[in-house]
């Protein structure tokens, strides 16, 4: 059936042409089909439908039908369920994080999108899937004229910044952030031992959600304890593991324990965890998940189109990786990203500052640099043998021959990579259009006080965290 489906992708102009004629002609036969009942036309029309989109497109029914918005690629295929692909999972070679044998279907969808009238998707992202449809036929659908409509893309901001990191940044200082691992424990003070390395250095700490698919001490739960510690937290929510109800209450109930930045992302496949065995939910992708929670923000209402008694006060982010694909996929990636509503982006590893440079001359052609704060990923490497796995293995790592063979010849493999991530930091702040950088120092956290001291990012201001906690009050 592959075969099939990437022969529409190939052909998708004509299949649009053809599809064209398709909806004119339901449109003359509306009335008709009307006098005859639309209910009872809706099992024999779903069964020829189901014929036709799946030799074609290897359809799934979903009722929710998305191949027009995709270059006539079926998102429904993609294993971890991205509406508005690709993910930044997608290899080198153009294939599936999941399923290397197979080709990724966002990065299909945009090459099918190249070959339609429009010559590139819409930047609009693809609503999620409503499940209550499936099965039924998206032909009945348009005879009805109800086809579903994805959400908005206006990106308003609220009048004043939701939290310390918003403001900072919307001053135009360049930003510092960092990553932090949740313990697999339930003692708070475990959580809290992890501060140290990072208090008086960087302005907020990204704590992750079961990154990689396995399972430590909830991203929330440990931004809490972040946040009393006097540390500004950004939340990770992924949509691995929760549904669309799910993941707003987890929202809401943020935005009431006073955690204000959060990073949408669709998560690693759970394939990849030490719980393979696990469901993926997939029910949104990192892109709904910012449309979702910008609705819950500016319109005060639920995805449902239920009224909140008070919205949400949120900073959104979003991952990005500028080094997976080619520059014009990532620009209409992010371009996405900012129409759903992220306020901020944080990056994939850089080692490449020549790529990156490319990059971000293309982000400002756009214009993206005005309307998102980009935060350039950067981390120090522990050896030759570190860098070798992590561009092998890490989607959109991008390390230079010339690093490598640094690491490789250096007498302090760990000191050398400390040197590395100094320079990578001052050649970042050269690069116009760049807000900040976020340190990944995984088991490397002791170096980070030094990075920034002998980087001298900070330029001389104190940082969000503070060296000593703010005293506390009876």
């Amino acid at each position: 059936m592959r075969a099939a489906r990437y022969w529409s992708v190939r052909h998708a102009g004509v299949l649009e042409r053809g599809y064209g004629a398709f909806t004119r002609m339901l449109s003359v036969l509306g009335p008709a089909a009307r006098t005859l009942g639309l209910r009872r036309l809706e099992r024999p029309v779903a069964r020829v439908e189901r014929l036709v989109k799946g030799f074609l497109f290897d359809c799934s029914m979903c009722g929710d039908c998305a191949l027009s918005h995709n270059g006539m690629a079926c998102p429904m295929n993609c294993p971890k369920g991205v509406r508005n692909g690709p993910c930044g999972g997608v290899r080198a070679d153009g294939t599936c994080e999941v399923r290397p044998e197979m080709r990724c279907v966002g990065l299909e969808g945009w090459r099918g999108a190249s070959r339609m009238r429009r010559g590139r998707r819409p930047v609009e992202p693809a609503a999620p899937a409503d499940h209550r449809r499936a099965g039924r036929s998206t032909w009945i659908a348009l005879l009805e004229e109800s086809a579903p409509a994805g959400p908005g893309s206006d990106n308003a901001r609220p009048a004043s910044p939701a939290s310390a990191l918003q403001a900072l940044l919307e001053h135009g200082s360049f930003a510092v952030t960092a990553e932090l691992s949740p313990p697999d424990s339930a003692d708070p003070a475990d959580v809290l031992a992890r501060l140290a390395p990072f208090r008086g250095s960087v302005d907020a700490l990204n704590v992750t959600d079961a990154s990689g698919a396995n399972c430590h001490t909830s991203s929330l739960a440990a931004s809490v304890l972040l946040r009393e510690a006097g540390c500004e937290p950004i939340l990770q929510v992924t949509c691995r593991d929760r549904n669309r109800i799910a993941i707003q209450g987890d929202l809401l109930g943020a935005a009431t324990l006073g955690i204000r930045n959060v990073l949408c992302l669709t998560g690693d496949h759970v394939g990849n965890g030490d719980h393979p065995g696990a469901k993926h939910v997939g029910d949104l992708d990192s892109v709904t998940l910012l449309a979702t929670a910008r609705k819950m923000r500016d319109a005060g209402e639920f995805l449902s189109g239920r009224k909140l008694t008070c919205a949400p006060s949120l900073f959104l982010g979003a991952a990005g990786n500028p080094f997976a694909g080619g520059t014009e996929l990532r620009i209409e990636r992010l371009q996405r990203k900012v129409a759903a509503g992220a306020q901020f982006v944080q990056t994939q590893y850089c080692f490449d500052l020549e790529a990156l440079d490319d990059f971000m001359r293309s982000v400002r052609a756009d214009g993206l640099h005005q309307r998102v704060h980009i935060l350039i990923g950067v981390g120090p490497i522990a050896s030759a043998k570190t860098a070798r796995w992590l561009r092998s293995n890490v989607p959109g790592v991008r390390i230079p021959d010339a690093v490598v063979q640094r690491m490789e010849s250096a007498r302090d493999p760990r000191e050398e990579g400390r040197r590395l991530c100094i320079e990578l930091i001052r050649g970042v702040r050269q690069i116009e259009g760049v807000a900040g950088v976020h340190i990944m120092a995984y088991r490397q956290e002791a170096m980070i006080g030094s990075i920034i001291a002998d980087s001298n990012v900070l330029g001389g201001r104190l940082p969000l965290f503070k060296a000593s906690p703010e005293p506390a009050f009876a």
